[in-house]
C-alpha cells in the first residue's frame, strides 16, 4: 500500500482560522476532509471509489483525532502539516481510539484545575 503521505498527497482546498476545514487526496487515492473543533482536528479517509458528491459515515473508511493546541491555525502551512500527519495516523472508525472523548478531558481538566494542591501538571 503506497505511503498517505506521499508526493502525492494534496490538500484541495484549506480555509484557516479557529474552525479551520478543507478536504484533499491522500497519496493512496483516498478523499479526505478535515475540520477543527475547539482543540481537535478530525480527518475523515473516505473509502477508495466512493462517488458521492458529500459522502455519508459509510463512506468512512478511517478518522483521526488529533490534538491542535500547537499549531497555528491561522497560516495555511501548520494546518497542511497538521493535516499530512493527521493522515499518517488514521485507523479505522469503529477502534475504540476514535471514541469522542473531548467531553471527558474537558471535564477532568476543569476537576483538575480545583485541585487544591495544584493539579496534575
Amino acid at each position: 500500500m503506497p505511503d498517505p503521505t506521499g508526493p502525492e498527497f494534496s490538500v484541495d482546498d484549506v480555509t484557516t482560522g479557529p474552525h479551520a476545514h478543507g478536504f484533499g487526496t491522500a497519496a493512496d487515492g483516498r478523499a479526505f476532509a478535515f475540520r477543527v473543533r475547539g482543540k481537535t482536528l478530525r480527518v475523515e479517509v473516505y473509502r477508495l471509489g466512493a462517488t458521492v458528491t458529500v459522502p455519508a459515515d459509510v463512506d468512512v473508511d478511517g478518522v483521526a483525532d488529533v490534538d491542535v493546541t500547537d499549531v497555528d491555525l491561522c497560516d495555511e502551512r501548520s494546518v497542511t502539516a497538521a493535516v499530512r500527519d493527521a493522515v499518517a495516523t488514521v485507523h479505522a472508525p469503529d477502534d475504540p481510539r476514535s471514541a469522542d472523548t473531548t467531553l471527558v478531558r474537558a471535564l477532568l481538566g476543569r476537576l483538575g484545575a480545583l485541585d487544591p494542591r495544584g493539579g496534575s501538571d
